[in-house]
């Protein structure tokens, strides 16, 4: 945690001191002066960019939680049958297009507790909530080519954290199995042209702040916006990563992950989104105890859309294969139909509400009483999002 203060007190002073370096002085101009008054905001405009959002929820699962093997079979509607504070979150952010910026971005909630990464202690004591400190970096523009230092957001997959970006209540399993969330180095972005950007950086790995590997993971990416209706990126995660996520010690392995989105704008109104996840990792542990090659793979596809100003719809398809085991703990495929209806009746509040089925090639999910299992869960949700 002092650490983490120490990290925004440095963001702060620098961006400051940016902000007092003197710049050329332009000619003076012969236009006559206008004798009207200028707005506060163009004399005082702000320093920093203030935002936030409070995300809660109520969760029901016809199953428990978790798998045979004692994984989550969610990533964050943990809840079985309850209300929950998902995500309480603010945001502190300058990002010029051209010199010294940064970001401070930390949230409250029971999501702390899965998010917060290898070598972060999430918990205030209070059941259910934590806090952690999602992003916190400078970074400089110079041009066309942004450097990033800090830990950040990754740039796999087509959802994220922050539940006001996404457009159903319940992540995916891409998101929650196949991919790492964020990362802790260093990122350079060059924007080639208006369609292409090249990404290229150094972490420490998946959800990582300690380091523990001695070979450092490779961020590699290519954006490709040919016009509004069409995007499409690749993303390349390559690193060495302990056999067991969430420990200093056991043998480590190289882990790739190959991740694709494309996002179609059919209309104003409808757009489509796929997203396909490779992964594999070797000297793996894999389900029967033993070391070896791990591979992973899935693929999500999304279809959304605006029925009016205040109502959407939005369907998401999934299905990832854990042949051996290794992200869930079950040799299986995985497969969920998920379905979401969003209203919002002002600007600054959305309501939600789902409906999920999910399919498992074995009896993998477990029954309330711990005793029984099933191929299948059924989920029902209704979610509250305020944003400022």
């Amino acid at each position: 945690m002092r650490r983490s203060v120490f990290f925004l007190g440095i963001f702060f002073s620098s961006v400051a001191l940016a902000e007092t370096v003197p710049t050329v002085t332009e000619p003076v101009s012969s236009a006559p002066v206008s004798t009207q008054a200028m707005p506060i905001s163009n004399l005082h405009p702000k320093p920093f960019d203030f935002s936030g959002y409070i995300d809660g929820s109520y969760n029901y699962l016809s199953r428990s939680n978790h798998f045979t093997s004692g994984v989550h079979d969610r990533v964050f509607d943990l809840a079985p049958n309850g209300f929950t504070l998902q995500q309480a979150a603010i945001t502190v952010a300058r990002q010029p297009k051209q010199g010294l910026g940064g970001l401070f971005n930390a949230l409250i909630g029971r999501d702390a507790n899965t998010l917060a990464p290898y070598g972060m202690y999430p918990y205030f004591g209070i059941q259910n909530i934590g806090y952690t400190i999602t992003q916190v970096f400078l970074q400089y523009a110079f041009k066309s080519f942004t450097l990033m230092g800090g830990k950040f957001n990754v740039i796999a997959g087509a959802e994220n954290y922050n539940p006001t970006l996404d457009t159903n209540f319940s992540r995916s399993i891409l998101d929650g199995y196949a991919e790492p969330a964020t990362v802790l180095g260093f990122r350079g972005t060059y924007v080639v042209n208006d369609a292409v950007s090249l990404v290229a950086g150094i972490n420490n790995g998946w959800d990582n702040i300690r380091d523990t590997s001695r070979r450092k993971t490779i961020e590699l990416g290519v954006a490709y916006t040919p016009n509004s209706k069409f995007s499409f990126s690749i993303q390349d995660y390559n690193g060495q990563q302990r056999a067991t996520d969430g420990v200093s010690i056991g043998p480590t392995g190289i882990r790739n992950l190959v991740d694709l989105v494309s996002t179609w704008n059919a209309s104003e109104k409808l757009n489509f989104v796929i997203n396909y996840d490779y992964g594999n990792q070797n000297r793996a542990t894999l389900a029967g105890g033993n070391l070896g090659e791990a591979i992973w793979q899935g693929m999500a596809g999304y279809a959304n859309y605006k029925i009016n100003d205040r109502w959407r719809t939005s369907l998401r398809a999934e299905i990832f294969s854990d042949h051996n085991g290794y992200r869930t703990g079950v040799q299986q495929t995985w497969k969920e139909a998920t379905l979401t209806l969003g209203y919002a009746p002002i600007k600054n509040i959305e309501f939600r509400a789902e409906t999920r089925r999910d399919f498992s090639s074995v009896n993998s999910f477990v029954d309330k009483n711990g005793v029984g299992v099933g191929n299948n869960l059924q989920s029902f949700a209704l979610e509250v999002l305020y944003q400022f």
